[in-house]
């Protein structure tokens, strides 16, 4: 079974926004690996954290969750969020499978 991380720019979006876009991505995947996948749960609960840069503190999360991962699918417009460019490098230098679903 293939474990999947999703990217996607979640700035600015709600939680409804982010699952909604999700689940069109399911969609997609299922087409592509049938039922043989299961998906990385990145969506966190958003923790009030002090003195920290919470964008990186989040980044560091993901990055820990794609280091678990057998392929990373990246959403519609991954190339404009700082965080999903990142992921993307890290997928790219160590060798993670990726997909562009746009």
């Amino acid at each position: 079974m293939k474990k999947i991380f999703i990217s996607q720019p979640m700035k600015d979006k709600t939680t409804e926004q982010i699952e909604k876009e999700r689940e069109q991505a399911f969609s997609e995947l299922h087409k592509l690996f049938g039922d043989d996948f299961e998906i990385i749960d990145s969506v966190f609960d958003f923790e009030n954290v002090e003195n920290v840069n919470k964008g990186l503190y989040y980044l560091s999360k993901s990055l820990e969750l794609l280091s678990t991962a057998d392929c990373a699918v990246f959403l519609n417009s991954w190339d404009k969020a700082r965080g999903c460019l990142i992921e993307k490098e890290c997928c790219d230098k160590y060798g993670i499978e990726t997909i562009i679903l746009n």
